[in-house]
C-alpha cells in the first residue's frame, strides 16, 4: 500500500469483527515526557502527539468503531505553562482549520465536548463551523473533550434537569439514571466500552466520570507519540478477549450466550 493510501483523506471501507468496542476514549498522555527524552521542548511533544491523533482516528474508523472519544484538553490543564497553554490553542484552532474537511470526506462527524466559553471567539467559530459540516456524517463519531472535566460534566447535568424542573417541564420524581445520562455533554454521554490511557499512568484523571461506569480500562506504558495504528489494535484485542460480567456470574453470562 502506497503511503498516498494510507493518508487520513483515503481512509479503508470499515473492517468486520465481532466483540468490538462501539465506544473507545482515550487519554493521550506523554506529550511532554516524549519530548523531554528526546532533549526536544513540549510543544514538539504536542505536534508528534497530532500525528499520533490522525493515526488513530484513521485505524478507529478502519476497525468500525462508532464512537471515538479524545481528551485532548482538561480543565486542570489551564494551570500549566503559559507558553504551552498557548500554544496547545493555536494546535487546538490549526487543526480545526485544517483537519476538518478531510474527516467530513471521510464520513466522520465531529462533536467537541467541555465549557467553551474559555475558549477564543476564533475557536469557537471554527467549533460551530466543524459541527455544523459533518453533523450529518455517520461512519464514525469523533468527540474531542476539550476544557473538560467529569465533575463539571455531571454538574451541568443536574443543572439543565433542575432547570427544566422549576420550569415546570419535568417532574423531579422521573428524574433517574437514564435522565441524567441524556443530559450530559452532547456527543459524549453514552456509555465507554473501553478507556484506553498511554504513558503507564493508572488514572482517569475526572474523565468521563459516568460514562466510564462498567468501561474496560486499558493502561499501556507508550507515550502517546508512539501510539499508533497497532497499539490501537493491541488494546481492542485486549478488550476482546475481556469476559464483560455487569454484576452478573460467569454462570449466568454462560447461559445468556448459549
Amino acid at each position: 500500500m502506497t503511503s498516498a493510501q494510507t493518508t487520513a483523506s483515503q481512509i479503508p471501507p470499515k473492517l468486520s469483527g465481532d466483540g468490538l468496542p462501539q465506544h473507545v476514549a482515550i487519554i493521550m498522555d506523554g506529550n511532554n515526557r516524549w519530548a523531554r527524552a528526546r532533549g526536544l521542548s513540549g510543544v514538539r511533544g504536542h505536534h508528534a502527539g497530532v500525528e499520533a491523533v490522525r493515526a488513530v482516528i484513521r485505524r478507529a474508523a478502519e476497525r468500525g468503531i462508532q464512537t471515538l472519544t479524545l481528551f485532548a484538553f482538561s480543565s486542570e490543564n489551564w494551570r500549566r505553562p503559559e507558553a504551552e497553554v498557548s500554544a496547545l490553542m493555536e494546535l487546538f484552532l490549526i487543526a480545526l482549520k485544517r483537519e476538518v474537511r478531510k474527516l467530513h470526506t471521510n464520513d466522520i462527524r465531529l462533536s467537541v465536548v467541555g465549557d467553551r466559553t474559555a475558549f477564543s471567539s476564533s475557536i469557537q467559530k471554527y467549533i460551530d463551523k466543524a459541527e455544523t459540516l459533518t453533523r450529518d456524517n455517520r461512519r464514525m463519531h469523533l468527540v474531542i473533550a476539550a476544557n473538560y472535566g467529569g465533575r463539571w460534566d455531571i454538574a451541568m447535568a443536574a443543572r439543565r434537569l433542575a432547570e427544566r424542573s422549576v420550569a415546570g417541564e419535568l417532574d423531579p420524581a422521573e428524574i433517574d439514571e437514564f435522565r441524567l445520562q441524556e443530559a450530559l455533554c452532547p456527543g459524549g454521554g453514552t456509555p465507554v466500552d473501553l478507556c484506553i490511557r498511554t504513558s503507564g499512568e493508572q488514572r482517569i484523571s475526572n474523565f468521563l466520570l459516568w460514562q466510564l461506569a462498567y468501561a474496560e480500562l486499558y493502561f499501556t506504558p507508550l507515550l502517546w507519540p508512539d501510539f499508533d495504528g497497532e497499539a490501537f489494535d493491541a488494546a481492542v484485542e485486549d478488550f476482546r478477549r475481556r469476559q464483560r460480567r455487569f454484576g452478573l456470574t460467569d454462570e449466568q453470562i454462560e447461559v445468556a450466550g448459549a
